[in-house]
């Protein structure tokens, strides 16, 4: 629009430059043509007054010759002049219309630049600020900062899904009163703005058309906003932002809340899948544990913090006559059911680790072998229950425990947790034995047994 009002206004300026120069020759031409008008038509108009008639007649017949004479030749140059005047008016009133239309163009025309310039870098901070943010809930504390700088007089909040993607939560907001939109949706596909992956805007919550979820809140009638948030092209979340009943949330202001939700949603996604893609690398696809390569690295952490702790080596009694007799299946949903019953009976801060095959090492941090002694016995006894319970068939398990000291590697100290599971398979499985740093077994205090042989040979299984 500006380009066209500039164009336009060149032109009346060349129009008027033209009219303005012919103006200036035409009043050059009517002095001339006076002039010698009045030495033409003046002199021989008074001879012929004289001629006629004397006295003061003399005078009015030598103004009715002039009259006569020069009327329609004033009246001729009157109406020129008068033609010019007007269309000089016309030009100028042009000029002034173009002008503003220009002036007005150039206005809308920096009003976007303006706009423009805002957005993009608003995106760009944004979009640093997300990608400094390490972990989700770093990301969230940069989406709730977003949403107060985009929408600081409106309510609103984020609610996503998680791995899951069947319950949406809500996990970030923004209100002046401290008080979030509170939408009811629990889910994705409860969500218009989530199932038809486009925004959604609801001018009054009580028309015929508007969200089922916006009606009965406590604040009462409301406008709003919905902007589906997605995380590798799936719709996760939602944007909602509430305000009075025919409040226009302006486009400028949803286009910064898709903006954030785009960029929102591909940090999150990125960072859900580096934790999956690690998580995968990290644990044991079998059983869900964490592998052996993990293990050695949480274990040098402990080392680092000069933690003490207790290892113990488990391993499943009988697992290849398991398998031969009820198929690798039964024997992977055994492995499966010892995992879990590990999992659930040890503290959160324990390493459970699957160290290969029907074989597992477990780390207590902070504990003696003692300590371990009675967990473990624990867990064996609640093995055969579980077992029972999930109508699988019978099997049980041997466990090796020694202590930690500050001289020995990793290596060595499962060296000696396997020396001690060996003596506990040797004494004929289903037990926990417990070996201290010579390799001797002993009877944890309140065992009825003060000291137990040192293995001389292991039977496989």
């Amino acid at each position: 629009m500006a380009h066209v009002s500039g164009t336009g206004l060149e032109a009346v300026e060349r129009e008027w430059s033209s009219t303005s120069e012919q103006l200036r020759h035409t009043t050059s031409a009517y002095a001339f043509f006076a002039v010698l008008t009045v030495l033409v038509v003046c002199v021989p108009a008074d001879m012929f007054a004289t001629a006629v008639v004397a006295g003061p007649v003399h005078y009015v017949v030598f103004v009715g010759l002039l009259a006569v004479v020069f009327g329609p030749i004033i009246l001729l140059m009157y109406r020129t002049a008068l033609r010019d005047q007007l269309r000089g008016h016309s030009l100028a009133v042009s000029l002034q219309r173009e002008l503003v239309e220009a002036l007005q163009g150039a206005k809308r025309e920096s009003s976007r630049r303006e706009i423009q310039v805002r957005r993009q870098e608003f995106e760009s901070q944004l979009a640093n600020g997300l990608e400094m943010a390490e972990g989700e809930l770093e990301v969230l504390a940069v989406v709730e900062r977003a949403l107060a700088l985009t929408l600081p007089h409106a309510p609103v909040e984020l609610l996503l899904a998680d791995n899951s993607h069947a319950h949406l939560t809500r996990v970030a907001s923004s209100s002046p009163t401290g008080e979030p939109p509170r939408c009811p949706v629990d889910s994705p596909n409860h969500c218009p703005a989530a199932r038809r992956a486009q925004v959604q805007r609801f001018a009054d919550s009580e028309e015929l058309d508007a969200c089922p979820k916006l009606r009965d809140r406590a604040e009462g009638r409301c406008s709003a906003a919905c902007v589906p948030v997605s995380i590798m092209g799936r719709a996760v979340g939602v944007l909602h932002a509430t305000a009075g009943p025919d409040q226009r949330f302006e486009e400028e202001k949803i286009e910064d809340l898709s903006t954030l939700a785009n960029l929102a949603g591909a940090r999150i996604g990125l960072l859900r899948m580096m934790a999956e893609t690690e998580l995968q690398a990290a644990t044991d696809s079998l059983t869900g544990l964490l592998n052996r390569r993990t293990l050695e690295k949480k274990v040098h952490t402990l080392r680092e913090s000069s933690t003490p702790f207790a290892l113990v080596i488990a391993d499943l009694d009988h697992f290849k006559q398991l398998n031969d007799t009820y198929g690798h299946e039964t024997g992977d949903r055994s492995l499966r059911l010892f995992a879990s019953t590990l999992s659930s009976s040890l503290r959160k801060e324990d390493i459970v680790c699957r160290h290969g095959g029907e074989e597992f090492a477990v780390v207590l941090p902070g504990c003696s072998a003692e300590d371990a002694h009675v967990s473990f016995e624990h867990i064996r006894a609640g093995l055969a229950e579980a077992v029972t319970k999930a109508g699988s068939p019978q099997f049980t398990a041997s466990f090796g425990v020694v202590e930690s000291s500050d001289d020995e590697d990793l290596v060595t100290l499962i060296s000696r947790a396997d020396a001690a599971l060996f003596d506990a398979k040797h004494q004929g499985r289903d037990r926990v034995v417990v070996h201290d740093r010579n390799g001797h077994a002993v009877v944890p205090a309140g065992s009825t047994r003060t000291r137990a042989p040192a293995i001389e040979a292991a039977q496989p299984g």
